[in-house]
């Protein structure tokens, strides 16, 4: 399968990648090594040793170098060879490295042309910044299923109602009014349901959650799998209630063909101060993603085997307007980034 290069991916939480202990990661079939230096700048290498292609994850962290575990060839964070116990420094033995911004809580990594990384093409997740520290749940798993099957699960919401019947759901999702409009090369799916019993998870947050809420949702998918879910709710012909607003990230970064890294966030305007709240929220929220999602996607994914889904000719329905949209225009931004490497090859 083909992945677009010329994108911004999510590679981790910047949490997660600490001076001295290298994380290894695969994204879009590339072997990535990220690492901080003694001043806690991050950088990303291809995890392959130029030499006999070894994982420099196999090696060393030394300060500001990177040690391969194979022959001993060291490198600094940007790749350039700074020891060869064998001979002399020779320019062949340069790692390959790549564009890294961190932003947003998370490092982003370019794996196309570093000429076309500009960071402001990085989706915007200020709300993760402007977030306090007990009012959101930051998280991550790994799915056996293709990426597009998980953000085909954020752009059809419907299955929220069966799916996670007991904390997402409760029937609003299914019985809303759905829009559907693509912004250039985005996807936004919105939702409204009138005088409908919210989502079981925050019925704690409410004086009561018997009553009926207008309820909106809008999701907005980039072409890097990025997707943006923002909801709020209303008293039905009255005003929104602003402070149940709750903001969330969905990323999904492939790592293969059928597999992908899950990044989630979620930030709230209730309870924000609460530690218990936030708890509560995070393990609710993981149970529905690691437990109810990941089991269904990942059976899909072994029906669907290495097909293309929409090969398959499934029997569309109206709530797959979003999703098929979104993989059009993959499919067209794909074509054409594949169209201009081939343009300016080299002929043989």
């Amino acid at each position: 399968m083909n992945f677009l290069k010329n994108i911004w991916y999510a590679a981790a939480w910047t949490k997660d990648v600490v001076q001295g202990t290298p994380v290894a990661r695969t994204i879009i079939e590339q072997p990535i090594l990220l690492l901080r230096d003694s001043a806690g700048v991050a950088f990303a290498l291809r995890d392959a040793c130029p030499h006999r292609f070894a994982p420099l994850s196999m090696g060393r962290q030394e300060g500001d170098t990177i040690r391969c575990g194979y022959h001993g060839i060291a490198f600094n964070l940007k790749g350039k060879c700074v020891e060869n116990p064998h001979g002399p420094v020779l320019q062949s033995l340069c790692a390959k490295s790549h564009p890294l911004v961190e932003r947003h809580k998370l490092l982003w990594v370019w794996l196309g042309d570093p000429a076309a990384a500009d960071p402001a093409l990085i989706p915007d997740f200020d709300f993760i910044d402007r977030s306090s520290e007990h009012s959101i749940v930051l998280g991550y798993l790994k799915s056996k299923a293709n990426h597009h099957l998980i953000e085909d699960n954020i752009l059809d919401l419907s299955h929220t109602d069966y799916l996670h019947a007991d904390t997402l759901g409760g029937g609003a999702n299914t019985r809303s009014k759905i829009s559907v409009k693509e912004l250039g090369e985005k996807v936004q799916v919105n939702w409204h349901a009138s005088n409908e019993v919210p989502p079981p998870i925050i019925h704690g947050m409410l004086p009561d959650p018997a009553a009926g809420y207008d309820q909106w949702t809008e999701v907005l998918w980039h072409p890097n799998g990025s997707l943006h879910l923002f909801t709020k709710m209303g008293i039905p012909e009255g005003p929104a209630l602003d402070h149940l607003a709750t903001w969330n990230a969905h990323i999904l970064v492939p790592e293969d063909a059928s597999t992908t890294h899950y990044f989630y966030a979620s930030v709230r305007a209730f309870a924000t101060d609460d530690p218990h709240v936030n708890e509560v929220m995070g393990v609710g929220l993981r149970n529905a993603f690691e437990n109810e999602d990941r089991p269904m996607l990942e059976a899909q994914q072994r029906v669907i085997g290495d097909r293309n889904i929409m090969d398959m000719k499934p029997a569309l329905l109206s709530i797959d307007n979003g999703s098929t949209r979104a993989r059009r225009i993959y499919d067209r931004l794909l074509s054409a980034e594949q169209s201009a490497t081939e343009a300016t090859a080299e002929p043989a």
